[in-house]
C-alpha cells in the first residue's frame, strides 16, 4: 500500500493530493532521454473509464487541476479542486498512475509535443549555458541530462518502450500527502511502497574526487553564437539536501543574491550597472545539489563583468564574511522560507519530496541556521567551490578573452 499523509485543513475550502513516485528522469537509460517525461505525460491522457478527452472533460466541468512533471528525483502529481467535488475525483489519481490506458495516438502526439518543447528550449541562451555546464560538472548522471530529454533520444523512442517503462514504473516507492481527511478513508492496495530505510546513495558523485580529476580545461565549456549578449555560469556540485553541509550554503546563497540588499546586486547592478540578470541557482536535490552564479551581460561589459565575479570568488573562498552580513542573510532566509509556507501548494509539494528523500516532511532548518557562524560557511565554502566549472555563451572573440581571464585565475 502507499504511505499517505494527512495536513490540517487550515480554513480552506479547497482540497489538494500530491502523489510523489521516486525516480523520475533518474531511471532515463542512455539513449533514451526523456522516456519518464513522456510516461508522465501520456498517464494523464486516458485511464479506465475514460478516454483522453472525456477525461479532461470530466476535469474541466468541476473546475478541477491535475498536473504530473518529471524532476530528476521523481515524477510530481498533483490534484487540486473545491472540497465539494473533490470526493469524486479523487479516484482519478489511482486510476492514472494503476490504469492508464497509455493510448498509441496519444504517445505520437505526446512525442511531438515534447520535441517542439525541446526545439524551443534551444532558441533560450540560459538553457544551453545551463545544459552544457551540468553535463561538465556531473558527467554521466542522470543530473547532467535535461528531463525532457533530447530530440535525438526522444525520435528513437518506440511505444513499447514506454509500456515497458510504465512496468517499471509501478514498482516504484509512492507516497500520498493531501490536506482531506478522504485518504484516511480510502484504500491503495493497488499503489505499491517498498519501504526502504536506506539513505542517501551518493551514486558516484564525490566532490573532492571530482576535484583532484578535473583539471582547468575539463571545467570550461563555451558556446559562440553570435549575440549581444554574454552568459556565464560559475559553480559547481556541492552536497543533498540531508547533508550538514546544505546549511551553511543556503546561507551564502541568501548573502549573494536575496534581494537589493544582496552581494550580487550591489556589486553588479548598483554598483557599476553591469548585468541584466544575475543571482544564484542551488535547488535542493536528493543528491549533490548544484550550486552556480549566473551573469547576463552586455558584449561591452562582459570582460569586465567576468574579471569582478573572478575577484568575488576568490574573496568567497579566502575571507570571513562579517558577522552582520551573517545575520541579514539568514533573516532574508528565514523570511523567504516564511513565505513559502504561505500557499498550501507550496507546503504539501515539500513535504512529500522531503518524504520521497526519507526525510522527516516537517524537515525545517530554520532552528538549526542560528549556531552556523562564517568560519563554517568558509570551510563549506572551500569544500565545494574551491574548483569551479565555468559555462560561457556569446560571441566568440569574448568568450577567448573571458578564457584568457579564467585560465589565469582559476
Amino acid at each position: 500500500m502507499i504511505r499517505k499523509y494527512f495536513q490540517k485543513q487550515d480554513r480552506r475550502n479547497f482540497s489538494i493530493a500530491m502523489i510523489w513516485i521516486n525516480g523520475g528522469s533518474s531511471m532515463d537509460v542512455e539513449n533514451k532521454k526523456g522516456i519518464n517525461q513522456i510516461l508522465c505525460t501520456l498517464l494523464c491522457r486516458g485511464c479506465k473509464d475514460y478516454e483522453n478527452l472525456a477525461f479532461s472533460e470530466y476535469l474541466d466541468s468541476h473546475g478541477a487541476e491535475l498536473n504530473l512533471e518529471t524532476l530528476e528525483d521523481g515524477t510530481l502529481v498533483s490534484l487540486k479542486s473545491l472540497d465539494e467535488y473533490f470526493y469524486k475525483l479523487f479516484p482519478l489519481l489511482e486510476l492514472i498512475i494503476n490504469k492508464p490506458t497509455l493510448p498509441y495516438s496519444q504517445f505520437q502526439n505526446v512525442k511531438k509535443s515534447t520535441i517542439d518543447t525541446l526545439k524551443k528550449d534551444k532558441e533560450n541562451p540560459f538553457n544551453i549555458t545551463f545544459e552544457k555546464w551540468r553535463k561538465i560538472v556531473y558527467l554521466k548522471h542522470s543530473y547532467a541530462y535535461n528531463s525532457y530529454g533530447y530530440e535525438e533520444d526522444i525520435s528513437k523512442i518506440t511505444h513499447n518502450d514506454v509500456l515497458s517503462e510504465y512496468e517499471n514504473f509501478k514498482n516504484r516507492n509512492k507516497y500520498l500527502i493531501s490536506n482531506n481527511l478522504i485518504i484516511k478513508r480510502k484504500s491503495f492496495d493497488l499503489f505499491s511502497h517498498n519501504i526502504s530505510k536506506n539513505k542517501f546513495i551518493s551514486n558516484n558523485l564525490d566532490c573532492e574526487k571530482n576535484y583532484q580529476d578535473r583539471n582547468i580545461f575539463n571545467r570550461y565549456v563555451s558556446t559562440y553564437k553570435k549575440s549581444n549578449q554574454v552568459i556565464l555560469m560559475l559553480g559547481n556540485q556541492t552536497c543533498p539536501i540531508s547533508s550538514q553541509e546544505y546549511l551553511p550554503l543556503k546561507i551564502l546563497e541568501s548573502h549573494l543574491s536575496y534581494g537589493m540588499s544582496s552581494l550580487l546586486f550591489k556589486l553588479f547592478r548598483e554598483k557599476n550597472g553591469l548585468t541584466y540578470d544575475v543571482g544564484v541557482y542551488n535547488p535542493f536535490r536528493k543528491e549533490n545539489s548544484p550550486f552556480l552564479i549566473y551573469l547576463s551581460v552586455s558584449n561591452k561589459n562582459a570582460l569586465l563583468a567576468f574579471e569582478i565575479l573572478s575577484e568575488l570568488w576568490g574573496k568567497l573562498l579566502s575571507t570571513l564574511i562579517v558577522d552582520k552580513d551573517i545575520l541579514l542573510a539568514k533573516i532574508k532566509l528565514e523570511s523567504s522560507t516564511l513565505l513559502s509556507n504561505q500557499t498550501l501548494d507550496e507546503i504539501l509539494q515539500r513535504k512529500i519530496q522531503f518524504i520521497g528523500y526519507d526525510l522527516d516532511q516537517d524537515f525545517n532548518f530554520l532552528n538549526k541556521i542560528k549556531d552556523i557562524n562564517s568560519e563554517e560557511i568558509l570551510r563549506v565554502t572551500k569544500k565545494y567551490l574551491s574548483k569551479p566549472f565555468l559555462s560561457v555563451y556569446g560571441d566568440r572573440n569574448i568568450c577567448d578573452e573571458i578564457k584568457k581571464v579564467w585560465i589565469k585565475d582559476f
